[in-house]
């Protein structure tokens, strides 16, 4: 993973998503569209270190987290600003369509 992927879990989450614009990829290790997202995720991450958040939330581990916000589906990215749900995809994501998503909630 790369070093701008912060790994989000139960411990963690809501202290890491409560300022700011965060990027959340709800995954888990036997999916393959997952796997698919993950290097999209990572480039995303590089573009955007020090604007926003991003990061991975492995739905196996941290069930926690993925009930408390409805992850029925992954993957499952969800931009959150300030600690609150502004967008929510599903399903894989090209990575034009992330960035002009992330665009518009970071001015």
């Amino acid at each position: 993973m790369s070093q701008n992927v912060i790994e989000f879990t139960d411990a963690n989450f809501q202290s890491e998503i409560k300022e700011g614009v965060t990027l959340v990829d709800f995954w888990a290790t036997w999916c393959n569209p997952c796997r698919m997202q993950s290097p999209i995720i990572e480039k995303i991450a590089e573009k955007t270190a020090g604007k926003i958040k991003v990061g991975k939330c492995n739905v196996d581990d941290n069930q926690e987290v993925a009930n408390q916000y409805g992850i029925f589906s992954i993957p499952t990215l969800v931009i959150f600003k300030n600690g609150e749900e502004v967008e929510r995809m599903v399903g894989l994501q090209q990575e034009n369509a992330i960035s002009t998503k992330l665009d518009s909630y970071h001015g």
